[in-house]
């Protein structure tokens, strides 16, 4: 099958070519709100720092609320969520659109507004990428991720410059009308999904177990976590290009139209870099062009500073799009990957919370440092400190193989004494593992525990440890806590496929099968 066969591929799947569509029109929408709203923080004659914070307004919600957010959308039913916060988005988008057309709207009631309208698409986005599996093939899943990337980059291109014409047209008000109009087609199109039930084999998790079953898979799964601190610091670098370009326009004269094309140039110049991108991944290494993006990324940003017309501004900005893309996508594409679906949206709600959170206090920073040294001086640190992160690809290198994360769920269930067994929520529950080791295998089997022990500690277990019998040198005890029984029945379904070389590598080591034994807190008067 051709590459360009397979791009297309999962639109012949008719649920996403509507959601594709549906958030194309949406995304239209959003990019025009936003340059609405800092056009009108400039009109409003407000300082660069306020300027700023607009984007700190737009980015610090999913700092905030992304993680609860990945949490129910891990437990809850996804398309209810979705249509929640599509409805609470166009209520607050309509509340914008009246106090800006009435004359009533100030530059803190812009900033709470714009907050409270991120809010909604932050407690939307990882529910909203957590479907995808949901609608699409696994094998097309690749695909539909760079469809939804070449959907979200037009957007970024078509939107600014039709929200630049239609503000100096119609004024600003008339770009948030438009938003307010572009969510109906997803609530329509998600109204009509009949998204099957998923079926549960262990209880259902509570929010609060859910949000520390994410901090806890991402804390002891080294590799998503690399990923995420490494754009996270990219991010916090670079976020300079959005948070300072609305005053640039305007210290230029470029005006609303100006500064949409030069958005407008940038979402150009990301789906260019898309095209190239996969073209680069073909001849090189991941690791390679991702870092080779940042470089031209913090170049770019360098060169703003020194660029004074309207022309060579809007080159650059089409550069680092381009740049800019290559190394989000290629983030953005292994974190889809390298967490199994029961903890997909949550992993993805902390990838967010990490870029985001840089973005945002990122804004600020430049904000402040444009503010009291000037804009240029504020690009050029910016730019030079994008470069310096280049060398972070020694540190966390982007992964070149992912393993299955199908589940494998082969571990055998305790034979329950009595009748009824533990109720889910009794625990904690202590479980032993006994291993008889060959004595000249020892130091290997030691070393593949201990590396096995994080597997543990990332499905479910709070403490952990492997204990050598003074007594017995070839007796070891391997043994764990668990929160609770439902959280270890939750644990059994949490091994995948990717750990079975691990696993295989601790019982190389063993003389036979090792010994399990489960244990619960015993309550005073039992």
């Amino acid at each position: 099958m051709s590459e360009s066969h397979s791009l297309w591929r999962p639109l012949r799947t008719p649920m996403f070519r509507r959601l594709i569509a549906a958030d194309f029109v949406s995304d239209i929408g959003t990019f025009m709100q936003s340059v609405g709203s800092a056009w009108l923080m400039v009109s409003l004659g407000a300082s660069p720092l306020y300027v700023a914070l607009t984007q700190t307004a737009s980015t610090l919600p999913f700092f905030i609320f992304a993680l609860p957010a990945g949490a129910v959308g891990d437990i809850a039913d996804r398309r209810r969520l979705i249509l929640f916060t599509e409805t609470w988005m166009v209520a607050v988008a309509t509340v914008l659109t009246v106090t800006t057309l009435s004359g009533h709207i100030t530059p803190w009631l812009l900033l709470t507004l714009t907050f409270a309208l991120a809010a909604g698409d932050a407690f939307e986005a990882p529910t909203w990428r957590a479907v995808l599996p949901e609608v699409v093939a696994k094998e097309d899943l690749p695909a539909a991720s760079a469809l939804n990337g070449i959907e979200f980059n037009l957007a970024r291109a078509i939107g600014p410059a039709l929200a630049g014409g239609l503000i100096a047209a119609a004024g600003v008000g008339a770009a948030f009308v438009v938003n307010v109009v572009s969510f109906v087609g997803v609530i329509v199109v998600v109204s009509k999904w009949h998204r099957p039930a998923r079926a549960r084999t262990s209880p259902a998790e509570t929010l609060g177990g859910a949000t520390r079953a994410a901090l806890r898979y991402v804390r002891h799964a080294p590799v998503p976590r690399g990923v995420m601190l490494r754009a996270g610091i990219v991010m916090l670098c670079a976020s300079a290009v959005f948070a300072l370009l609305p005053t640039l326009a305007h210290r230029l004269g470029a005006g609303a139209i100006g500064y949409g094309l030069l958005l407008g140039c940038f979402g150009g110049g990301a789906i260019a870099g898309a095209v190239l991108m996969q073209r680069a991944t073909a001849r090189w290494s991941r690791e390679a062009v991702a870092s080779s993006a940042v470089a031209v990324l913090g170049l770019m940003t360098v060169s703003m500073a020194t660029l004074h017309a309207l022309p060579t501004l809007m080159a650059a900005m089409a550069i680092a799009g381009g740049a800019w893309l290559t190394f989000i996508s290629q983030s953005n594409a292994l974190m889809q990957v390298l967490a199994p679906d029961w903890v997909r949206a949550r992993v993805l709600a902390v990838f967010l919370l990490v870029t985001q959170g840089a973005l945002a206090a990122g804004s600020v920073l430049w904000g402040t440092i444009g503010t009291h040294a000037g804009i240029d001086t504020a690009l050029l640190a910016a730019g030079l400190a994008t470069l310096a992160t280049t060398p972070l690809g020694l540190v966390f290198p982007l992964p070149t193989h992912v393993g299955d994360l199908s589940p494998w769920n082969h571990w055998r269930m305790p034979a329950i004494a009595g009748s009824g067994g533990p109720a889910s929520d009794d625990g904690p529950v202590l479980v032993t593992v006994e291993y008889r080791v060959v004595q000249a295998q020892v130091a290997a089997f030691l070393n593949a525990m201990h590396e096995y022990g994080g597997v543990r500690r990332r499905d479910g277990a709070s403490r952990w440890g492997i204990f050598r019998d003074v007594e017995d040198p070839d007796r070891f005890i391997e043994s764990f806590i668990v929160a609770s029984w439902a959280e270890h029945l939750r644990q059994h379904e949490r091994l995948t496929f990717a750990d079975r070389d691990l696993e295989d590598a601790v019982h190389r080591n063993v003389q036979h099968d090792p010994v399990v034994h489960h244990l619960i807190y015993a309550e005073p008067g039992e």
